[in-house]
């Protein structure tokens, strides 16, 4: 059969194969006897080893350079044939439900990502963290579970580990342990490997829903209020330069993804991203990537180098994934040198948290300038900073829609357009509020007006939801 090296080993007659009676209906046992239980870890146990004696013998079995010919679903129809042969040879006894999983957890380990393969697979959940090869937790509808989902061994992540980095031209090691990757559909994903985790290697995915969010589901989940949407309707399409503030989890990204669909599809966009998750759906786009550096240590390319050589691209809209070091200083000079539309994200906690640390960004870079020059800078490039919060019942909302105005002497004037007010909880424990718009007039009013949708921001304004 295509893909092979030869065929599969024949089952050596020392080899032991646990009998049928291992599996058989256990007995009815005594009240409070722990039989079911036992009988159903010694199941598991026997299908782990099972799993592991055909992975042997399937990777004895395989040509990698033929298989690699192939595309995923007829390398899976292989390996599935040849999995089942190898059951056949070896006269394991196993029903036919048995043997399905037994290949769909060969071919999960060969092709995808092992035991995570059912996670990944479900659209409910929002982030998966594995810690160690025992212990995996997701999260979905904003409550942290541990799940029965387990790995045979550390060997076994690991290997998953540098499957996913490899993908994307990247590395994880004892000499590299940290590394940022993505999977095939842009979920971002983190791993930190031995020795700096010491319980085994450690893997964050957040996954990316398949139906993309938009503002309309931000209303419909609460996140976010119908004049409040149609006031970041406008903000998108009038050029405004934007930050997306937020803690880790708020929904930052998927904010700044909902942002970007209104943005003209004749706009030349670049966005600049340490591992790329944006889906923008306009046709001009050009994705940058940064690189860590090589085995010798060079090589690297900085989120900062991304920044300063897409000003040399002819942009008319920068988007800049996470705004986290000195790149911030180039992102200001080129949201004041015409690039108006310009945004990206910053982790803080309130609209005057997020200039603030622009500021600490800005001074990282070594740039000896007083701090009203700063402030100046950051004044008159930032139009808007659109604040995200995780709150504790696990529901998130965009609790300001704030405006940069100016500077009132040596300090940076802000003023909130749309606020949510806490109102307290029930009795299940979600959070009660309400968004509301506080009635001041914007002051790129005239902007708006430029592009024609003063009166739809005029109508946002005027709203309330009660």
């Amino acid at each position: 059969m295509f893909g092979r090296r030869s065929a599969p080993p024949a089952a050596p007659e020392n080899r032991p194969v646990k009998p049928a009676a291992a599996v058989a209906a256990p007995e009815t046992p005594e009240p409070g006897a722990a039989a079911p239980v036992a009988r159903a870890t010694e199941l598991d146990e026997r299908l782990s080893d099972i799993k592991v004696s055909i992975f042997n013998d399937l990777i004895d079995s395989v040509d990698p350079g033929e298989l690699s010919k192939l595309d995923a679903a007829q390398v899976r129809e292989e390996i599935s044939d040849i999995v089942a042969e190898i059951i056949s040879m070896r006269n394991l006894v196993l029903s036919a439900v048995e043997q399905q999983e037994v290949i769909a957890d060969i071919c999960n380990d060969v092709l995808g990502l092992g035991p995570l393969e059912p996670l990944i697979a479900r659209d409910d959940i929002a982030d998966i963290m594995v810690n160690g090869a025992d212990r995996v937790y997701i999260e979905t509808e904003g409550r942290m579970e541990l799940t029965d989902i387990r790995f045979r061994d550390n060997a076994q992540l690991m290997n998953i580990c540098q499957r996913i980095v490899t993908a994307v031209g990247r590395r994880v090691d004892e000499a590299s342990p940290i590394c940022d990757a993505r999977l095939a559909d842009g979920s971002r994903v983190n791993v930190i490997a031995p020795p700096l985790a010491l319980d085994g290697p450690t893997l964050t995915i957040r996954k990316f829903k398949r139906d993309k969010l938009t503002l309309d589901k931000l209303v419909e989940f609460g996140s976010i209020s119908p004049a409040g949407a149609r006031v970041l309707q406008v903000i998108g399409h009038c050029r405004v330069n934007i930050l997306v503030s937020g803690g880790t989890g708020s929904g930052k990204t998927t904010l700044l993804n909902c942002l970007t669909r209104y943005i003209d599809r004749d706009e030349r966009i670049i966005t600049c991203e340490d591992a790329a998750e944006l889906q923008l759906q306009q046709p001009h786009v050009v994705r940058l990537e940064t690189r860590p550096p090589n085995l010798e240590g060079v090589g690297q390319i900085t989120m900062r180098d991304l920044v300063r050589n897409c000003l040399r691209m002819r942009p008319e809209r920068i988007i800049v994934g996470e705004v986290r070091g000195p790149e911030a200083f180039d992102l200001l000079q080129a949201m004041n040198t015409g690039h108006d539309g310009s945004m990206g994200t910053i982790h803080a906690n309130t609209p005057r948290d997020a200039l603030s640390r622009v500021e600490n960004m800005v001074a990282m870079g070594g740039y000896n300038l007083p701090v009203k020059a700063v402030r100046e800078q950051i004044s008159s490039a930032v139009n808007v900073i659109v604040q995200a919060s995780r709150l504790r019942d696990g529901s998130r909302k965009i609790t300001h829609i704030t405006e940069v105005i100016g500077m009132e002497g040596d300090v940076i004037t802000l003023q909130d357009l749309f606020l949510f007010d806490f109102q307290g909880e029930d009795s299940t424990g979600r959070i009660i509020g309400r968004h509301r718009a506080t009635g001041i007039r914007p002051a790129f009013w005239d902007r708006a007006r430029y592009f024609g949708l003063d009166g739809d921001l005029a109508e946002a304004l005027a709203e309330s939801d009660g």
